[in-house]
């Protein structure tokens, strides 16, 4: 067996760079910088108090630059405002304004909206307005999230370990909490409150009953105390067997009323602590977690059996449609869909089905889930994963933001002009409920991500959830300006960096629609010849089917016909090799290795040559990384620096494992002027990782 040595030469010489002293930026700060001190000396006027005033004005105070006149935070109902040309009617409770005004005989700058927590929103958009290159002197501003519900999925252990989490331990000290509130829960508020994001869950999706017991809902409760003034409210991913394990029952069927009523005493008791509690997710019958389907009952009785108890109180259910069974022979890629595209209209008005971006787990590329626009009479809310299970852990550069938009952009078919983004935010269908979850990937690491880029995530996840029309360039400029500063030349090179970094990891992971090809449990690294584990859509064999004769999933009518479940319009184009996107193509058909692509390529020759480009866009990247040292501080710099050195050498380590694999079932050489795999197939197979981060021991 060979380990896989993260102390080589390299990482050496990240350990000897990373061990000088002090650097002047650690990344704590994310995109809203160090506080200017005195060079922030603007007036800022309050019309009210409130502790989410008070920290509107606070932030200003500390960060906003001179303006040729006071800021004044106020709201669209304060009387001194009547008269003025200004119509908040549109912006809801959450929307804010921001624009010149006089008030009382005196110019100001205004920010205001219906509620304290617009007005904090909208204080956060000045800041952004003016860091990224706004110009003072034309301050016009006015947004409204197009989203009810904009929450972060924390997948967090009680025990500290986040699963699938690479920027260390849990952010949440349970052992400490409720005594001792760390500082960091209020910068985390804040960061959040300047992306919109109003929702948090504390706990894995994978959950444990415990975090339901007094001594944890204490806990929930002094960190809900803490965001609170920041507009965010915090959720508990429910089991749905803790009724058994906490409440002594013999059953957690959700029509015995027994098991109804312990829930609704359950919830009872957290709103008595946290009055403002949002409600649960739920992961139910998947994955060999419990749920309805033990006990003969739908998903809808479970969901609506939970939504129940915490309907007294406003609260919700998110019940997520990420399901698969051993015991379901059918295409992994087709089971969401079937068990809960029947029960559409039959889910409570306050139950909410969580749908991940795409109908397998979070690949660096799937098509859309057809349970977009396939459920018209039940709100959807979209589930993007931030982390990057799949995309390279921490270290490799990879900016989610064109991945979040192809989703989003993407036309469902059922209607004209319906996309992925309408249905989610609930336009497509009327829906008052709406939403966008973002499994996070925050920790306790000092730049909260795991590296400066990672933190790109965090950010245009929350900048999407609020307005999915945005433009995922536009908003890696807005970052990159916040994150490093106003020269061109920086913003220009970082944007250019991050546009691509997406696209190489799946040329060099799984071009052409392959997917699920990564290394068992940890996903971490390439094993497409894995096929021993103990359920066949666990293998990557089961995604490929790659052979002598050809590679791919066959999903047309001759195979799982996976298509069907798609609008028509949509399952035409999917349906045939000629008219499927050729970035999705191995996803749903299974071709021969000499098929002729657009261009004239073989099939084989092409997805050699987007191995290669995979491999060669990394390269480029470090490169362009390296023009900005003299531009950059020296700590992000550096740590950026060896990260994609080590995504150098492994994008070169999955082009030529995967090589090796496919070459060794198809017989075929390499194209001229691709280089040979640096091992032999076998030397690869034999690669192993100990104690992996984000992988629970």
């Amino acid at each position: 067996m060979k380990l896989f040595n993260r102390r080589s030469p390299l990482w050496a010489c990240a350990a000897l760079a990373l061990s000088t002293p002090a650097f002047a930026n650690d990344g704590y700060h994310l995109w809203l910088g160090e506080p200017r001190g005195e060079a922030a000396s603007a007036t800022v006027e309050l019309a009210g108090d409130s502790p989410t005033l008070q920290i509107a004005a606070d932030e200003l105070r500390r960060n906003l630059p001179t303006l040729d006149r006071p800021v004044m935070l106020a709201r669209a109902s304060d009387p001194a405002l009547a008269g003025l040309p200004i119509d908040t009617r549109a912006l809801g409770t959450e929307g804010y304004r921001v624009q010149s005004a006089t008030i009382g005989g005196k110019a100001v700058t205004l920010v205001t909206g219906a509620t304290d927590t617009a007005i904090l929103y909208g204080a956060f958009a000045l800041l952004r307005h003016l860091n990224s290159g706004g110009d003072p002197a034309k301050i016009e501003l006015a947004s409204a999230p197009e989203t009810k519900l904009r929450i972060l999925n924390h997948w967090d252990n009680l025990d500290g370990v986040v699963e699938r989490g690479y920027s260390g331990q849990s952010l949440w000290d349970w052992w400490v909490l409720p005594d001792f509130k760390d500082p960091r829960y209020a910068d985390y508020a804040r960061a959040n409150a300047s992306l919109g994001i109003n929702g948090t869950v504390l706990n894995n999706v994978n959950a444990k009953s415990d975090s339901l017991t007094a001594p944890y809902i204490a806990k929930a409760a002094a960190l809900a105390d803490v965001f609170r003034p920041y507009g965010i409210k915090v959720y508990l991913s429910a089991r749905f067997s803790a009724p058994i394990e906490l409440g002594g029952l013999k059953t957690a069927d959700p029509r015995d009323p027994a098991v109804a009523a312990w829930w609704k005493a359950k919830a009872d008791e957290i709103y008595r602590a946290i009055p403002d509690f949002g409600g649960f997710l739920v992961k139910a019958n998947s994955e060999g977690q419990p749920g309805p389907r033990d006990y003969g009952a739908s998903h809808g009785d479970g969901a609506n059996m939970l939504a129940a108890a915490v309907k007294p109180h406003g609260g919700i259910v998110m019940w997520r449609a990420f399901v698969y069974a051993d015991t379901d022979p059918d295409d992994r890629a087709k089971q969401a869909y079937t068990e809960f595209k029947p029960l559409d209209g039959t889910f409570a008005d306050n139950v909410l089905v969580q749908v991940k971006n795409g109908a397998i787990d979070f690949q660096p590329r799937e098509p859309f889930h057809p349970l977009f626009g396939a459920m018209p009479k039940t709100p959807l809310i979209a589930e993007f994963q931030i982390t990057k299970e799949y995309l390279g852990f921490a270290t490799h550069l990879a900016y989610l933001g064109p991945m979040f938009e192809e989703v989003l952009d993407a036309q469902t078919g059922v209607r004209r002009g319906e996309t992925v983004a309408s249905v989610v935010t609930g336009k497509a269908d009327r829906h008052t409920l709406s939403g966008m979850a973002g499994v996070a990937n925050i920790g306790r690491d000092r730049d909260w991500s795991g590296g400066t880029f990672n933190q790109a995530n965090w950010y245009v996840f929350g900048r999407l959830a609020w307005d999915p029309t945005l433009s995922s360039e536009e908003i890696a400029r807005e970052w990159a300006a916040q994150t490093y500063g106003n020269d061109p030349v920086i913003i220009d090179t970082v944007v250019k960096m991050m546009m691509r970094s997406r696209e190489a990891v799946v040329d060099y992971t799984g071009p052409l629609g392959l997917a699920h090809l990564f290394a068992s449990g940890h996903h971490y690294g390439p094993g497409p010849w894995v096929s021993d584990l103990g359920r066949p859509e666990w293998n990557p064999v089961y995604y490929h089917r790659a052979d002598k004769n050809g590679i791919g999933f066959d999903r047309t009518r001759t195979g799982s016909n996976a298509v069907a479940q798609y609008a028509p319009s949509i399952a035409k184009r999917y349906a045939d090799p000629k008219t499927t996107p050729p970035e999705e193509l191995l996803w749903f058909h299974h071709l021969p290795w000499d098929y002729k692509m657009p261009g004239g390529n073989t099939l084989w020759e092409e997805l050699v040559r987007r191995y290669d480009r995979g491999v060669a866009e990394v390269a480029a990247m470090r490169a362009q990384w390296a023009t900005l040292k003299p531009k950059i501080d020296a700590e992000r710099w550096t740590k950026t620096d060896v990260f994609l050195g080590v995504q150098q050498r492994e994008a070169l380590w999955w082009r030529d494992a995967s090589l090796a694999y496919w070459m060794s079932l198809n017989g075929l050489k390499l194209p001229a002027g691709s280089a040979a795999p640096q091992h032999s197939l076998e030397h690869y197979k034999q690669v192993r990782f100990a104690y992996p981060p984000g992988n629970p021991q």
